[in-house]
Order: C-alpha cells, then sequence, then structure tokens
C-alpha cells in the first residue's frame, strides 16, 4: 500500500475515526465459495475472506442499496475500495455528505460508495480494502469536506495497491 497523506490523517483524528486496523491476522486470497456456502466473516463490514467466485461490475460505482457483500469481498481482492455509510435514516451520515462521497467514487478507478444499514452511530462512515478498515462516527465533526478528505486519502493508500492480492479489474 501507499501511505495516508497527512492531512487525511489530522482529518480523521479531527473527526474521531479509528486508525487503519487490519481486522484479520490471515487474509489468504482466492477463497472462492460454493453456492449456498457461508463465508462466516467475523468482521463487519467483511474485508477478507471467502467469497464468490464474481467479483462486482466494476459499475456502477454508487449504490442505493447494500451489494452483496461475497461479491464485495471478491473486488476488495482485486483492489477495490468501498466506502459504507449508515443513512442519514438510521442515525447516520447527511445526505449532504453522501453526496459529496458520491463524487469521490465516481472520480475513481475503483471506489465504490454503498449503504451499510447494520453500522452503527460509531462506524457510520466505514472505509474498507483488503484486509483494511477504517471507521469514524457520525457527527458534526465529520464535515463533506473532512469526510473527502478522509475517504480520499484511504483511496491513494490503498485502491490498485499491492496491499489486494489480486490487483486487476477494475484497476
Amino acid at each position: 500500500p501507499n501511505d495516508i497523506p497527512q492531512a487525511a490523517i489530522r482529518a480523521a483524528e479531527a473527526a474521531g475515526c479509528t486508525e487503519v486496523d487490519q481486522p484479520v491476522s490471515s487474509a489468504p486470497s482466492g477463497q472462492h465459495l460454493q453456492a449456498g456456502q457461508d463465508p462466516g466473516y467475523t468482521d463487519t463490514p467483511a474485508t477478507s475472506g471467502f467469497h464468490d467466485p464474481s467479483p462486482l461490475p466494476d459499475e456502477p460505482k454508487v449504490y442505493d442499496t447494500q451489494p452483496n457483500e461475497i461479491n464485495a469481498v471478491h473486488s476488495l481482492e482485486h483492489g477495490a475500495v468501498f466506502v459504507y455509510y449508515l443513512p442519514e435514516a438510521d442515525g447516520g451520515l447527511s445526505q449532504g455528505l453522501v453526496d459529496r462521497l458520491t463524487q469521490s467514487a465516481e472520480g475513481s478507478d475503483a471506489t465504490f460508495l454503498a449503504p451499510y444499514p447494520s453500522l452503527t452511530a460509531e462506524t457510520a462512515l466505514t472505509l474498507t480494502a483488503w484486509n483494511r478498515r477504517q471507521s469514524c462516527p457520525a457527527g458534526d465533526t465529520l464535515t463533506p469536506q473532512a469526510a473527502s478528505t478522509i475517504v480520499n486519502g484511504f483511496v491513494t493508500a490503498f485502491e490498485c495497491t499491492g496491499n489486494a492480492p489480486e490487483s486487476s479489474s477494475p484497476c
């Protein structure tokens, strides 16, 4: 991976975000599920592990509903970044903030934006890459500008980099 830009680190600290973590100690790639097999994810949202043999399509970049997680994990394995958010109606991010994040996703090669209704107010914005995760709480300190800086920094560090074991399409 690349370094996270200092502006993104400062914005994340000011907004009360977690540091980027590695949710699982081992994240081998190429683990394809059989039809109907439970992936057994232990982290939410999942960042690695067993997944569908097919990644999500390269488009759309922005989802109105949560995409199938077993396909999303395969996309992470290929170098994608997912920006998940708790919708405003569930106590999460304002529509204005989501609109700002939409611009980041649509302007990238392999970053996707999607609601994730099982997030909490403490994890209302959760960024994922292959076995990497960072979460930020909803609230006044997470402004659209701060969120955009945080997301763009995470994307710089992890989108289409050697962090992903099978970096390919859509990279």
